[in-house]
């Protein structure tokens, strides 16, 4: 025979592990340190001023 279960609970508990699983990600994509960030931001900077640094300039005339 099949196991009998209750709808309202396997709902619950199917909605509870979503949400832990919503928090996981949020955590991985949000949970970083101001450090962590201020790093990140530091490293763009540099690498779109280092982008910049290398434009030609093709003399164009006005």
């Amino acid at each position: 025979m099949a196991e009998i279960i209750n709808l309202r609970q396997a709902r619950k508990q199917k909605a509870r592990a979503e949400k832990e699983a919503r928090a996981d990600e949020n955590r991985i994509a949000f949970g970083r340190t101001k450090a962590e960030k201020n790093l990140t931001k530091a490293e763009q900077d540099l690498a779109k001023s280092r982008l910049d640094s290398h434009k030609r300039d093709d003399g164009e005339k006005p």
